[in-house]
């Protein structure tokens, strides 16, 4: 089994990190600040948590991974950005012999390359003093936390009005200036991406060799999961979907207890997150190994809108134009395969389509799996794909069981998803080590 591990990538260095926050400070004014608190632990039940997770903009600008940590930003105009401060949990060897080690203010320092750093103790005297005479501060309006720590520093800062000093005169989100940089990623982050893909490939591929009618959906659940961990993967970068038959029509299926029954399909919407990255990959496949001809007429249907839509993937091009060119393929095939009535203008005109396809085609991709970033640069105007964006690339098609629908095709849910990079030149496929064509599948499924 060991020559089946993959190799992992290296890791982001800190300088990243530290380049990435200099190039944050740069976009803020020199008499500003910026609270960026990372993630707390989550109690699952009494006295156990849930395993923890860091916040994805904390993350992405310090590398930490321990809980309870503030990133405190303090700009001042310079080539560098300004300082970089970082509030961390306390040394405390009682605690560190249960829950393992501490980073501690001077392995913040030191592993993370953070200016000055202080231990939570001593963080309500300290942070007085960091936010002390600046007028504008930056942090996530939607985060809890966030919002008191700044409640705070606003009523210290009227005590310190009456006595002369400067005023704190408000904030503002931080979170958009964070999230136009995220959705860039850089060589470092496109590496891990890349191995994230390529984990939730194997781990697809593992299922359908496995898959077989008798089996349960949850057994499906449990190889892909395990392929996750086994690669180094944290677990599954959200909640796997296996549905088979039927279920497969529910968008975000997650019961996965279902058994699986010879003739019917099962959709598998799973991705491995790595280092914080995400994957997301779906296929559909026959349960038995061999698609049926209703099967095959539905799958080719929407594996043409999906092959269409990653080759039209480009810088210039835009998520609403890649998802249109779907609409049009997935329209004009329902009215071939008799499931649409009238002609194809009119019908994507009246949005009929919506009946078999309910979501969009594409969304953003990289610390989150539905990654953070502006789909339009205002209202009227959708964002232009550029080079380092990474999305997804799904159509699908989910034929109800009503009365009007012909026997053959109800039921049945077909989604095909691939992760896909913009490049300079075009695109880079990232999740093709996977099969998605229906003689590719079946090859593969015959090969136990």
């Amino acid at each position: 089994m060991q020559s089946d591990l993959m190799l992992p990538p290296a890791p982001i260095a800190p300088q990243v990190y530290q380049a990435r926050r200099a190039r944050l400070m740069q976009k803020l004014p020199s008499h500003s600040a910026a609270l960026i608190p990372g993630a707390c632990l989550v109690t699952r039940s009494r006295d156990s948590e849930y395993p923890f997770r860091q916040d994805s903009d904390f993350y992405y600008l310090t590398g930490i991974v321990e809980p309870d940590a503030l990133l405190v930003l303090l700009p001042d105009g310079s080539d560098q950005g300004g300082q970089s401060v970082v509030f961390c949990l306390d040394r405390d060897p009682t605690m560190e012999a249960w829950t393992g080690r501490r980073l501690g203010a001077e392995g913040v320092m030191r592993e993370h390359l953070i200016e000055q750093a202080f231990e939570n103790a001593e963080r309500e005297k300290q942070l007085n003093n960091l936010l002390g005479g600046r007028e504008m501060l930056y942090f996530p309006l939607s985060n809890p936390e966030a919002q008191r720590l700044a409640e705070q520093a606003y009523r210290q800062a009227q005590a310190a009005q009456r006595r002369g000093h400067p005023t704190l005169q408000g904030w503002l989100d931080i979170a958009p200036l964070i999230h136009s940089m995220r959705l860039i990623k850089g060589e470092e982050e496109l590496t891990l991406l890349r191995h994230a893909a390529a984990i939730s490939a194997r781990a697809h591929c593992r299922a359908m060799r496995v898959a077989a009618p008798g089996l349960h959906e949850y057994q499906l659940q449990a190889d892909l999961e395990h392929e996750f961990v086994w690669q180094g993967g944290s677990g599954p970068a959200y909640s796997t979907i296996v549905g088979s038959g039927a279920n497969a029509c529910v968008l975000h299926y997650i019961e996965n207890a279902a058994p699986l029954k010879a003739g019917e399909l099962v959709l598998i919407d799973a991705g491995a997150e790595y280092a914080l990255y995400a994957g997301d990959i779906t296929r559909t496949f026959p349960v038995s190994g061999v698609f049926s001809t209703p099967q095959r007429a539905l799958y080719s249907l929407v594996l043409e809108a999906q092959k269409n839509a990653v080759a039209a993937v480009r810088p210039g091009t835009t998520l609403n134009e890649i998802h249109q060119g779907v609409v049009e393929d997935l329209t004009k095939g329902l009215i071939a395969l008799g499931l649409l009535e009238g002609e194809l203008d009119e019908c994507i005109k009246a949005e009929s389509y919506r009946r078999f396809y309910l979501h969009s085609t594409s969304h953003w991709l990289g610390l989150d799996v539905h990654d953070v970033g502006t789909y339009r640069l205002d209202p009227d105007t959708p964002r232009p794909l550029e080079a380092g964006m990474v999305i997804t690339v799904e159509p699908g098609l989910y034929i109800p069981n009503d009365d009007d629908i012909p026997d053959d095709y109800r039921g049945i849910g077909i989604r095909i998803e691939d992760d896909v990079v913009v490049t300079a030149e075009g695109h880079e496929v990232i999740t093709s080590d996977v099969p998605k064509e229906m003689d590719d599948i079946e090859a593969l499924m015959a090969n136990k």
